[in-house]
């Protein structure tokens, strides 16, 4: 808190001086008194509140007084408030979940590794809007742009692999996102896809949702998961799950032509630490431009201090009139 005019504070050499003369009045030049041969009947009257009770009224005007010159003075409070214009980016984060994303490559697994990076990757992009598609043998939108970051988050938590139906639906996955994004009127538009497989399903050709997402100038960055080589995978057996090694098969040819096709780049992750540096990446690329206009906020605090002295003098009035004027 400051004061806007702060010698007026000055004035509270008032209040004191007035107290200083009440004292001395009531001490010294007020003091009543009377020749008596003994003071015995005087003794026997003890402590009086009613003689307390007839300095409150001067003492509520004090206050008062006191009051209304901080009032006078303006205090007030200020806060630097930030007032941020940003460059929308539209991101659709586009997600394989696929049964082959349960492969334990990745910590614990796939699909894990990529809900809790993505996760961050979300947190990270506040003045964004994003949303999520998930595919498989189909796919779906299951969250359109959006800037809540709470909901958001919460629908990452739940995509799963048994959502729908099992496959790997590349370029509906991609023309899902693409509508998504068609009519969003975004400085940019962006679709991060991410898959562990080959296209084996859908209506859909990705070359054609390349190319769709091509006219609509949405840019793509796609990203392989999945090791070099085998990789561990949890099948079921009469015996219960047992935990077997399968190769990896990711059309890494088709995705970098999505990529190339769209302006955008293809990234290959084969651990966790690779797909959060691949995300970190990306959000580099894709930093939205922020001006920051900083300007203070104040807020006036002086009707407080009025609204004291308002009640010490209505109080002091009060007692005056009522209480003070009946005392013998």
């Amino acid at each position: 808190m400051y004061f806007e005019y702060p010698k007026l504070l000055w004035l509270e050499v008032i209040p004191l001086l007035l107290v200083l003369h009440y004292l001395y009045l009531e001490l010294m030049a007020r003091r009543p008194h009377l020749r008596v041969s003994v003071l015995t009947p005087w003794m026997r009257g003890g402590f009086s509140s009613m003689r307390v009770l007839r300095h409150v009224p001067f003492a509520l005007k004090i206050l008062a007084l006191v009051m209304i010159i901080i009032a006078i003075a303006r205090p007030r409070s200020s806060e630097k408030m930030d007032r941020v214009n940003s460059e929308g980016i539209d991101i659709m984060l586009t997600m394989d979940v696929s049964t082959s994303m349960l492969a334990r490559d990745f910590t614990p697994d796939r699909i894990s590794a990529a809900k809790d990076i993505a996760i961050e990757f979300i947190s990270q992009r506040p003045y964004d809007r994003i949303g999520i598609v998930v595919f498989a043998g189909e796919s779906y939108t299951q969250c359109p742009l959006t800037t809540d970051r709470a909901s958001l988050i919460n629908l990452m938590k739940e995509v799963q692999t048994d959502l729908i139906e099992d496959g790997t639906a590349i370029g509906n996955g991609l023309a899902t996102a693409v509508a998504r994004l068609k009519d969003s009127d975004a400085k940019s538009r962006v679709v991060i896809l991410l898959t562990d497989g080959v296209n084996n399903r859908g209506e859909i050709t990705p070359q054609m949702a390349a190319e769709i997402a091509s006219t609509y100038g949405v840019r793509v960055y796609t990203i392989g998961v999945g090791k070099e080589g085998m990789a561990p995978y949890p099948v079921m057996t009469p015996w219960g799950v047992e935990i077997q090694q399968v190769k990896v098969e990711i059309d890494e040819a088709l995705l970098k032509d999505i990529a190339e096709a769209t302006g955008g780049r293809y990234f290959r992750a084969t651990d966790n630490t690779k797909l959060m540096e691949i995300y970190s990446e990306i959000n580099e690329m894709e930093k939205d431009r922020i001006t920051i206009d900083s300007f203070p906020v104040y807020k006036e605090l002086f009707t407080g201090y009025a609204l004291v002295a308002l009640v010490a003098l209505l109080l002091a009035l009060a007692l005056d009139m009522f209480v003070i004027r009946r005392l013998p």
